[in-house]
């Protein structure tokens, strides 16, 4: 997300920020660049006009003219600004309610609520604890019933059946009787869509609204719908009481017009926003972090977070343990740390939220490859035998053939993981060592300290041999 944006942010300010003094002439530039940028983005005209307004009367002002840096100055006032046109900070979810809390969603048609609805109830038995339930009251789509009962499973929710000959405030009355008498925290739910704003969508969900009265009420919208997306919450928000906004499908919009409009045009906060197809990809939207990663500045504390939370801890030591003992590094090991990686959305996923990365194309098509490359990795792993993993040296020709045909690859491509795995096992033997850590790491030239699953970094995260300055190739 943000990827054209950013890229054109970033060459406009890199060239002020080198700038000792700033004058006129120059702001004034740079302000054009940034409002050109931001109109490609399809950010709404308001916005743009606003955001550039801020942005020059602050920069002209005593707090420009009196900073030791200038340029640096003028850099922290567009990610301010950045940051007030998209909220400031993180609004959580309002769950202070008699339980059940209930929770209604809203949208358009295709625009992904069936699928937020139960990425949120995912979100919410898993990192708020919370006991969820949810139900489906959209009656003129038979699958998204049936789609929401399987999503529901998946994420471990409760849910509630509902049928299209019911009246959707039959449905959710029912469902609020239900929650109460199985002492349910959050009950989720799920409303129809259509393909666009009318009086008759509008009567129904304020039905809906007043029989169920929810504490919070979601408006879900496709984020690649741009400025569009803003405009449509905004015919929302004038006859519906929306307490927030859902940015779904953010990973597929490289604009960011979505996001940097949706507060401005609505007034309505921006909670969370989708970033991928799985059920774990929901995100709190914290305006400060997106700012740093549209100005290409990264966005660690959202890494740490997710490494917190997505690396399997229990995995990971028992690895730590097994090398400090001396035990060799097999292939169940290898392939155990590329699904770490894989589970922390892949080396594309993790590297977006390193600074700089917006200024290395090279190093992002590189990191495309290696992707592709563990993905198949992966693949000629599982096409072995348990025995094959745990004894790699009895991989030899018959076996390999066999492991290339399970997997559609070649003998040189299982040839290439049984080197690769070769040269992790000398650095795992080398780091069980007393004093092992440190010596690979000065012949690293500390490339990688730090990083989760990099040498130096803790175990799990990224795959062994990334880090090393260095890709795997």
């Amino acid at each position: 997300m943000f990827n054209s944006l950013s890229e054109r942010l970033s060459q406009t300010l890199k060239q002020i920020t080198g700038q000792a003094k700033l004058t006129e002439d120059n702001i004034k530039d740079s302000l054009r660049e940034v409002r050109m940028a931001l109109l490609e983005a399809d950010v709404a005209l308001p916005v743009v006009k606003a955001f550039i307004d801020n942005v020059r009367e602050r920069a002209v002002g005593q707090e420009v003219a009196q900073a030791l840096n200038p340029g640096q100055q003028f850099l922290k006032i567009v990610q301010a600004e950045l940051e007030q046109v998209m909220g400031e900070t993180n609004e959580a979810l309002n769950l202070k309610a008699q339980p059940p809390a209930v929770v209604l969603m809203a949208g358009l048609q295709g625009a992904g609520k069936t699928t937020t609805t139960a990425k949120l109830a995912r979100f919410l038995k898993e990192r708020e604890k919370k006991k969820v339930m949810v139900v489906s009251a959209d009656v003129y789509r038979p699958a998204a019933i049936k789609q929401l009962e399987t999503l529901a499973t998946e994420v471990g929710a409760l849910f509630h059946p509902s049928d299209v000959k019911q009246k959707p405030k039959a449905i959710v009355n029912s469902a609020l009787s239900a929650a109460k008498k199985q002492a349910v925290d959050v009950l989720l739910v799920d409303t129809a869509g259509r393909l666009a704003v009318d009086d008759e969508m509008m009567a129904e969900i304020k039905t809906l609204h007043k029989a169920i009265n929810p504490i919070e009420t979601l408006f879900v919208v496709d984020a690649m719908t741009g400025q569009d997306a803003a405009n449509t919450a905004k015919a929302f928000s004038d006859v519906l009481p929306l307490t927030g906004v859902v940015l779904s499908k953010a990973d597929g919009d490289s604009r960011g017009g979505a996001a940097l409009s949706v507060r401005h045009i609505t007034g309505k906060p921006i909670k969370f926003i989708g970033m991928g197809e799985k059920t774990d990809a929901l995100e709190p939207f914290h305006p400060d972090r997106i700012a740093s990663r549209i100005l290409d500045m990264g966005d660690v504390l959202s890494l740490i977070e997710e490494v917190e939370r997505k690396v399997d801890k229990q995995k990971a030591e028992r690895l730590a343990k097994k090398i400090k003992k001396g035990q060799s590094f097999d292939l169940e090991d290898f392939r155990e740390q590329l699904e770490q990686m894989n589970n922390m959305g892949g080396l594309m996923g993790m590297m977006d939220k390193m600074p700089g990365m917006g200024q290395m194309q090279q190093a992002a098509g590189q990191l495309q490859g290696a992707e592709n490359k563990f993905k198949k990795m992966g693949v000629i792993i599982d096409s072995m035998t348990l025995f094959e993993r745990r004894y790699p040296d009895k991989i030899l020709g018959s076996r390999k053939k066999r492991i290339a045909m399970g997997s559609g690859t070649s003998i040189q491509d299982v040839n290439s993981v049984l080197k690769q795995h070769k040269q992790m096992a000398k650095m795992m033997k080398k780091v069980g060592k007393k004093g092992g850590m440190q010596k690979m790491m000065r012949g690293m030239g500390g490339a990688g300290g730090g990083m989760p699953g990099m040498p130096g970094g803790g175990a799990g995260g990224l795959p062994p041999g990334i880090g090393g300055g260095k890709l795997p190739f």
